[in-house]
């Protein structure tokens, strides 16, 4: 099976496809667990990465809900300008078991779209800053090119400064 079969990677295409994404999935030569890793892979700038990050919402009952805050690689999400956004008291990095139950995907290649469960999501205006961005596709060695306005049409998601 090659990684462009992989079930995540799949899922991740067919949902692309179905939304009338123009990019196509790359396979990278190694995992870019890192945003600065795949910017190296693929000689774009670290800001040009979305980054997938799913955060934990605690609830009055003891559970937690997730969110998706896709932001620029650049810089790192500021949890409580985005828990006040979203008027919830805190936001907590969600654990690996969370992230899978919540979106289908391992931490490392959490992709923006193609989630086991729907998802609240945010995306980072600041990728709005460059004409083409890269996000996760369902494993640590495949990405996608998108634009900030594709990327919120895709995933439903809300315009917000997470920094």
């Amino acid at each position: 099976m090659t990684i462009l079969e992989h079930p995540a990677v799949a899922r991740v295409r067919s949902t692309l496809a179905a939304a009338g994404a123009g990019g196509e999935v790359v396979v990278l030569d190694e995992h870019a667990r890192t945003a600065v890793a795949a910017a190296e892979q693929l000689g774009v700038g670290v800001a040009q990465i979305a980054n997938s990050l799913v955060f934990a919402v605690p609830q009055d009952d003891g559970g937690r809900d997730a969110v998706l805050v896709l932001t620029s690689g650049a810089h790192r999400v500021d949890t409580d300008a985005v828990a006040s956004f979203l008027g919830v008291a805190r936001l907590d990095r969600a654990d690996a078991d969370l992230v899978r139950e919540r979106t289908g995907f391992a931490i490392g290649g959490v992709a923006p779209v193609g989630h086991a469960t729907p998802l609240r999501t945010l995306v980072d205006v600041a990728l709005a800053e460059h004409d083409e961005v890269w996000a996760a596709a369902g494993h640590p060695r495949t990405v996608f090119p998108t634009t900030f306005d594709e990327l919120v049409r895709i995933t439903g998601g809300t315009p917000a400064t997470v920094t």
